[in-house]
């Protein structure tokens, strides 16, 4: 979650650093921090709040010129988020200064040895521990990369870290466990940073770093060894985004140029996977086709808006591939001890590729010889590298944290994966796929309909600013899109959301609706008609009730309209896919309702982007 910048080279280290973490601000945060050296000393700022007040204290107190710098964005985990728990943290010469995502899990056993030895510790947080194993470290005679091999060696849990030393101004240090990290290499510099997006006005040329390793940053070069020493292989890869697909393009906000680019990412997560025969073609797959037939059960694991998106999988994969598929949140997956073989495919979805919960959920199957296959945006993320597969969305970055076009190309994807294992697998013929793969061919055009008719969508959400509760239930694929449109609500509008299957409306939740309470249904096509009679009884029930309906249908479906205080038409399509159409009317609400209620869309209290703790 936390933000993290590096940069050694030519250039000022501070602007370098600063506007990296402005590229990083959409992770989540509470406090900020930089720090530099110059002239044989180490120069640490840091503010409680929002960048902004970094800069302000930065400009009341400008440090000296440098060439090497660290800084970090907060989000608070140990300690409450004020300017004593802010990053960086030093020791008590004041010559190491470190920054940290993740968690030491065991911070206060050593921070307990660290005092008796006489360390005199400021903070409430894990990380000034790190700070003061390297001051031993170095004052041992270690250089800063070797104290931080040793150190690394002592700690247990998820991390992070970068640091530097007075005593080597031309040096950077970073280190990882299970917590990204990635290296930009420029000409005479060189960038460390928790995410490409912090570096990406300067290079797109960038490495990998895999688990347990410590890279060592000099402006003529980068070095990278395991936690013993040893060198390490590295990854180099080519960003194919530049800065321009990091701003706003003409937006009030991210998330409405997010939203705005779905057709866009649909059709570029679709595009190169139908080979000249026809045949649906997964290069990424990495699973052989013997693999995926000797597949008995399918597991999905994923987190809040990816868990949604699993939940549609489940649909197809059953329908399309005829293989029993289970849903399961990451977070409780691997404590349920999971019956798990050689003939279970577990199938993980991740927007970021470093959601923590998941990777342990990846991690546990893999260590019961499951296949692994992920879902991800991010190339050279740790899921997908952890995966014995991968299908790559190509969504391009998502700065807002509500996902949006991730969903939706998350949504392509595993419709792509429940396709090829019927295809693979014989339950569908050749030209019933292809059939299908063109149908969401047309799926951009469709997305890109709706888009231009949400307009009344706006005006809705509006009208209902004032509102305490919104409620909204779905039937079929209905059902996840209704969850996920509460959960956009509650996420950015912070107003009381549930999402409910229809059919257990009688169950109890029924005892909520009360006179105007606003409603919204998901309408399933009238192709499956048992589907769409219940839920239109279910509109009746609730609309007796007094319940103001808001009601999202298929263009045509008149059936509906009389039992409609609003209606919002989306285009038809096959069952399966309308979530591709009727999600995005529910973005647009929560944007615009969230706007209505003066909340920061892009950057929702509280939460982060990136959640890379459990």
């Amino acid at each position: 979650m936390c933000g993290i910048v590096g940069y050694v080279g030519s250039q000022a280290a501070l602007d370098v650093v600063v506007d990296g973490l402005a590229r990083l601000e959409y992770r989540g945060y509470d406090s900020a921090g930089a720090a530099v050296l110059a002239d044989g000393k180490l120069t640490v700022t840091k503010r409680a709040g929002k960048l902004v007040n970094l800069r302000d204290a930065l400009a009341e107190s400008p440090p000296p010129q440098s060439r090497a710098g660290i800084g970090h964005t907060r989000w608070a985990t140990h300690g409450p988020p004020n300017d004593r728990n802010a990053h960086p943290h030093v020791d008590c010469t004041g010559a190491v200064a470190v920054v940290h995502n993740g968690i030491i899990e065991n911070f206060a056993a050593l921070r307990v040895e660290l005092e008796e030895r006489g360390h005199e510790l400021s903070s409430d947080t894990d990380t000034e521990a790190v700070a003061h194993l390297l001051e031993e470290e170095v004052t041992r005679g270690a250089g800063l990369t070797e104290a931080m091999r040793r150190v690394c060696g002592r700690l247990e849990g998820a991390f992070t870290l970068v640091a530097v030393h007075a005593g080597e101004p031309d040096l950077v240090v970073g280190a990882r466990r299970n917590s990204p990290l990635v290296v930009g290499v420029g000409a005479g510099e060189n960038f460390l940073a928790s995410d490409v997006a912090a570096f990406i006005a300067h290079t797109r040329d960038a490495i990998e770093l895999g688990q347990d390793q410590v890279v060592e940053l000099r402006p003529e070069g980068v070095t990278v060894t395991d936690f013993a020493g040893a060198p390490a292989p590295v990854k180099e890869y080519h960003v194919d985004w530049d800065v321009s697909a990091a701003e706003k393009g003409g937006h009030d906000y991210f998330m409405l140029k997010e939203i705005a680019e779905q057709p866009r990412a649909v059709a570029d997560t679709l595009l190169g996977r139908v080979g000249a025969d026809g045949r649906l073609t997964l290069d990424e797959m990495r699973l052989s086709d013997q693999q995926l037939r000797d597949v008995e059960k399918i597991i999905i694991v994923a987190c809040g808006t990816a868990y949604h998106a699993g939940m549609i999988a489940k649909y197809a994969i059953e329908h399309w591939a005829q293989i029993p598929c289970e849903v399961e949140l990451a977070s409780e997956f691997r404590y349920r001890d999971p019956i798990l073989t050689r003939t279970t495919l577990v199938i993980a979805i991740s927007q970021s590729g470093e959601t923590m919960d998941t990777l342990m959920a990846v991690r546990h199957a893999r260590e019961q010889r499951a296949n692994v296959l992920g879902i991800c945006n991010v190339n050279g993320s740790t899921i997908p590298r952890e995966c014995d597969g991968v299908l790559y969305t190509h969504a391009g970055p998502e700065i807002a944290v509500a996902s949006t076009k991730a969903f939706l190309t998350q949504l392509v994807a595993v419709y792509l994966i429940a396709l090829y294992l019927a295809q693979v697998r014989g339950t569908k013929w050749g030209d019933e796929v292809f059939a299908m793969i063109q149908l969401l061919a047309t799926m951009p055009e469709k997305v890109e309909a709706v888009l231009g008719t949400v307009e009344p969508v706006r005006e809705l959400a509006r009208s209902l600013a004032g509102e305490r509760c919104v409620l909204f239930l779905g039937r079929h694929v209905g059902f996840p899109v209704a969850l996920e449109g509460a959960l956009k609500l509650k996420e950015l509008a912070y107003m009381h959301a549930e999402g409910f299957a229809a059919g257990e409306l009688k169950h109890g939740p029924i005892a909520l609706i009360e006179q105007d309470l606003p409603v919204v249904v998901v309408v399933p096509p009238r192709a499956r008609p048992i589907l769409h009679d219940k839920i239109v009884s279910n509109i009746q029930e609730i609309r007796a009730r007094g319940a103001r309906t808001i009601v999202i249908a298929e263009e045509g479906d008149e059936t509906v309209a009389p039992y409609a205080d609003t209606l919002i038409r989306v285009p038809a399509v096959p069952t399966l896919l309308q979530p591709l159409v009727a999600t995005v009317p529910l973005q647009v609400f929560a944007c615009e309702l969230a706007t209505a209620r003066g909340h920061d869309v892009d950057q929702p209290r509280n939460l982060a982007k990136s959640v890379t703790v459990e």
